[in-house]
């Protein structure tokens, strides 16, 4: 059985205009225009993972994931790691991920009650179509404004505020920040703080055929990029899940159903996979 999944459309004040653009949104909800943050594409409650379209215009703020245990003990909860799938960038956008070297545990608690800009203690990664960043739970993180990406998360919703770039809403408000719960789950060792542990990885899209992208217990990525006309088949019999395709470009057929760019299916009870390239294209393939 293939299931074509319909998009949850959340609208966000640092969305930009991409999604729309994209899928053919509308531009107002119930009469009010605010840009589209992300599209939660795949989103099941059976399943462990999810995917999503998120398209930036401001950076978002900065934050961390609990990992499960502490997520469980604390939020009845899974913990959240995630990965991304840069789509587009513009000139200068980037991810802030991970602390420098030299930031531990008092640098940022006393940078934080100083109220100092919080993004200069982060990494900062110019950001490419074809660039993947794994962010394991406990890693400090946020996406860069004008930035376009597929992510591919753990089926969660905790997550911790560290810092909002001392940001207030039209009513002089700031939003809530998880000062404490943020300090006890941030990873702070330099080891877990580098691109070789967040696995990053440049020009994907320029890669041929399958491509392994990262492995973890609630879901096995693969990038599948397929020229018009070509096919790909695996068998699916020994699939523990339900597996799904994230389409990000070019029309497909999916054994005998045709799905669009910026689309999304769930596969069960199906024995074998066939996907066809109707058009030049790329999928996220997720296990």
């Amino acid at each position: 059985m293939i299931k074509e999944l319909k998009p949850t459309i959340v609208r966000k004040i640092w969305g930009g205009n991409k999604l729309e653009i994209m899928k053919d949104l509308p531009t107002a909800f119930n009469g009010i225009v605010e840009p589209v943050g992300e599209t939660l594409e795949i989103f099941e409650k059976h399943l462990p993972y999810l995917a999503k379209f998120i398209d930036t215009s401001d950076e978002l703020s900065i934050q961390v994931h609990p990992g499960d245990e502490y997520a469980r003990i604390h939020e009845n909860s899974s913990g959240k790691t995630e990965c991304w799938i840069i789509l587009e960038a513009h000139l200068n956008a980037g991810i802030y991920l991970g602390l420098k070297s030299h930031v531990t545990k008092d640098v940022l608690k006393n940078a934080l009650k100083e109220k100092k800009a919080i993004n200069e203690l982060l990494n900062f990664y110019p950001a490419k179509a074809g660039d993947f960043f794994f962010v394991p739970s406990g890693s400090i993180h946020a996406i860069g404004k004008d930035i376009t990406l597929a992510e591919v998360q753990q089926n969660s919703g905790i997550t911790y505020r560290v810092w909002d770039w001392d940001r207030l809403d039209d009513q002089g408000v700031s939003r809530e920040l998880h000062v404490d719960k943020s300090l006890d789950v941030i990873n702070f060792d330099p080891i877990f703080n580098t691109p070789e542990f967040f696995k990053m990885r440049h020009e994907l899209f320029l890669t041929n055929g399958l491509n392994e992208i990262c492995s973890h217990p609630d879901f096995h990525l693969f990038l599948l990029n397929l020229k018009k006309g070509e096919e790909y088949l695996t068998k699916l019999s020994s699939l523990a899940r339900p597996c799904s395709i994230l389409n990000l470009e070019g029309k497909i057929k999916i054994n005998q159903i045709i799905v669009a760019s910026f689309c999304a299916v769930t596969i069960e009870k199906e024995s074998e996979l066939s996907i066809t390239a109707l058009e030049n294209g790329s999928l996220l393939l997720i296990f």
